[in-house]
């Protein structure tokens, strides 16, 4: 779904998208030439790929509730104001693994923000690799 605003004449337009993934949502706040802002909702007990992307790096903070990162086999815990960094082409997931639901704002950083630079390493929900 995309929508679309103007705040004044003359500004720049804004825009926002977002989706609902089996394992919760995503919007964007920003997107600009060189970054790109998510707030993402992870539902408890479930998780994003284990993916890697090859034209930009991320770095990701938990503003709601509980974290398990893996990062490049590596795993390690994230709460409420706690950050990492994913560099470019490293594996990464992040699950929820609490009661409530988990939000994170992610910043992406490089040459290009598509969907399509996604690479699934593994997925719970049967996706296909895009």
């Amino acid at each position: 779904m995309f929508s679309r605003w103007i705040k004044n004449p003359g500004e720049k337009t804004a825009q926002a998208d977002h989706a609902f993934p089996p394992w919760g949502k995503w919007e964007v706040l920003l997107d600009e030439p060189r970054y790109k802002v998510k707030r993402i909702t992870v539902e408890p007990g479930k998780r994003l790929s284990y993916q890697k992307h090859f034209q930009r790096a991320e770095h990701w903070f938990v503003v709601e509730g509980e974290a398990i990162v893996t990062l490049s086999g590596e795993k390690r815990e994230l709460h409420k104001s706690d950050s990492i960094d994913i560099p470019r082409q490293a594996a990464h997931r992040i699950a929820n693994v609490g009661k409530n639901p988990m939000v994170f704002i992610e910043i992406q950083y490089g040459d290009y923000f598509g969907e399509d630079d996604i690479v699934r390493l593994e997925d719970d929900y049967g996706r296909e690799n895009t």
